[in-house]
């Protein structure tokens, strides 16, 4: 009966990859619902960001992914910063492809107008604030001073390239983030 055995752990493994992920979505809504919820935070979703990807789904892409890398390593951080620096890294606001002075080398300035736009809309502490202006570590050259700020950077850097090719995305996960959001959102209209 070893097969028995053996389809069972597969079973487990898979149930216990369903709880993971469903407890970091919860994180994710838990930590960064205000910001999700937000006005200027769903413009987002006119603007494209990567390939087809618009830039709301790869900053809930590249927060959801954050929060695995720290599981999945075992790096005890701040989630709630991780996951409000995440969600706000590249709150710049406008669309980047469109062909305008201001945008000129929107790589190297992109950070640091998306760090203005957050200070407007939301309090920030300072991991939240060295997420956001060092996320292009190494094209702007600031080394980042948090664990929160590497995650992010790398988290970033995978999103992006995942998006661009178009291979693996973590964009499947966003249609699940979104849809709890959803309801929450409907909860909390209900409820005012």
């Amino acid at each position: 009966m070893p097969w028995l055995w053996r389809g069972t752990g597969e079973y487990m493994k898979q149930k216990q990859k369903k709880r993971e992920k469903a407890e970091l979505e919860s994180l994710l809504l838990y930590h960064g619902e205000e910001i999700l919820l937000s006005g200027q935070m769903q413009r987002e979703k006119l603007f494209i960001q990567h390939g087809t990807v618009s830039c709301f789904d790869h900053s809930v892409a590249v927060a959801y992914t954050s929060l695995r890398l720290a599981v999945w390593w075992r790096i005890k951080v701040d989630r709630r910063s991780l996951v409000r620096g995440a969600l706000l890294h590249d709150y710049f606001l406008y669309d980047w492809h469109e062909a305008d002075d201001s945008h000129r080398l929107h790589g190297f300035r992109h950070a640091k107008k998306a760090l203005l736009n957050a200070r407007e809309d939301f309090r920030l502490n300072a991991k939240e604030e060295d997420i956001i202006v060092k996320h292009m570590f190494p094209l702007n050259l600031s080394l980042p001073r948090y664990r929160e700020s590497v995650l992010v950077i790398l988290a970033d850097k995978w999103c992006a390239l995942t998006e661009i090719l178009a291979v693996f995305s973590v964009v499947h996960r966003v249609k699940a983030i979104k849809a709890k959001l959803q309801k929450a959102a409907s909860r909390i209209l209900s409820t005012a």
